[in-house]
């Protein structure tokens, strides 16, 4: 059994976060596995396993979670490229693995937020608030920084859903494209080609929840800006390893 809940985040942080979630999971005698897609987001999570907390990068992926037994967690969802506030390093390091807090933030911090966490027996909306606050007290750490390129750069890939091209977005912007590639790397994870990508890959997604089984495949693929049926279907090979038809049609049982 899983339970997963959003919440939204407090008013200091939603620039930066898309949103707060917990999740229990329950497994049986045999574990439990569920498919989690690459999303363009980096996420902190606190488990009450070993008080396990740590951020996992941006994923190029999908990755089987595998969970036995019960599992608690309460977790932060930041926006594209703005974990940069709050991890002191080049994104592209956490991309598609896991970072404990302790080697990112220091061991002190992250042995704190733990025994807040889970030393009492709190709900999740208190647990949250607690993360929340620590999240808070680490953005008023960091050095200012004016919104800029990658900020720019974001909101116009996503407003295209990813179908456009990069060197065109880079002339738009004045920079090359090295420069806007290096810049993404370091400040939200991925190449800019391959955020465009997942970006597609996402709306396309969202979009098969509504579909009937038998969807028309090519003219989906125009409909999103891919150049032809194959190229979505590649896509779907590589986010979610699976061609879309069995990944729609596993879905719809």
């Amino acid at each position: 059994m899983i339970v997963y809940r959003e919440y939204a985040p407090i008013p200091a942080l939603r620039p930066w976060l898309d949103c707060v979630w917990s999740c229990r999971v329950q497994a049986g005698a045999a574990p439990l596995t569920h498919q989690v897609l690459p999303d363009n987001c980096i996420d902190i999570l606190c488990q009450d396993q070993q008080d396990a907390s740590f951020a996992v990068g941006m994923m190029t992926a999908p990755i089987a979670v595998v969970s036995r037994g019960l599992v608690q967690t309460v977790a932060a969802r930041f926006k594209p490229g703005a974990a940069s506030r709050f991890f002191r390093l080049p994104l592209c390091e956490l991309n598609d693995g896991r970072a404990e807090l302790g080697q990112l933030w220091g061991r002190e911090l992250a042995l704190r937020l733990g025994d807040a966490l889970w030393s009492e027996p709190l709900g999740d909306v208190q647990r949250l608030a607690i993360l929340q606050d620590t999240l808070l007290l680490r953005l008023q750490q960091a050095p200012p920084t004016p919104a800029g390129l990658i900020e720019q750069a974001i909101a116009v890939i996503e407003r295209a859903q990813g179908g456009l091209r990069v060197d065109a977005l880079a002339h738009n912007l004045g920079v090359s494209r090295q420069h806007l590639a290096l810049q993404f790397r370091h400040q939200v994870g991925l190449s800019p080609k391959l955020f465009a990508r997942i970006c597609r890959f996402r709306a396309v997604h969202g979009a098969l929840r509504h579909l009937p089984a038998q969807a028309d495949w090519a003219q989906l693929a125009l409909q999103y800006g891919y150049f032809d049926q194959s190229h979505l279907i590649h896509d779907f090979h590589d986010f979610a390893h699976s061609a879309p038809e069995a990944w729609l049609a596993q879905r719809q049982r």
